[in-house]
């Protein structure tokens, strides 16, 4: 399997994925430990990858989505960006009714 095929059955096969600098428990990298913290709060279930794991799939993964930088969230296949697009979408409340539009369920925060 080419790891444009991982990273594909990865983006397809779960709900949300990100693929970040570390893992959720343990973050290696202030962005992906951004997003990990904006997941975490949502209640959004979601599948970490860590990309320090393989030169092949940090490079990879850039390449997938044709985007630079690390980390990158992906909800239901569709790529929605680093840690800069899903921190102003959360602060906007964007993320939460985008999660919602996508039919993925989170945790409602009181």
């Amino acid at each position: 399997m080419s790891i444009q095929d991982f990273i594909k059955n990865e983006v397809t096969g779960n709900d949300i994925v990100l693929f970040m600098k570390g893992t959720p428990q343990f973050p290696q990298c202030g962005f992906s430990g951004q997003v990990v913290q904006i997941l975490d709060y949502v209640g959004a279930p979601y599948k970490g990858i860590n990309v320090l794991d393989s030169a092949e799939l940090r490079q990879g993964i850039k390449d997938y989505a044709s985007w630079p930088t690390i980390p990158q969230l992906y909800v239901k296949g569709e790529f929605v960006g680093g840690a800069d697009i899903v921190r102003e979408m959360f602060q906007a409340g964007e993320l939460q009714s985008f999660l919602a539009e996508k039919g993925v369920k989170v945790a409602v925060k009181a």
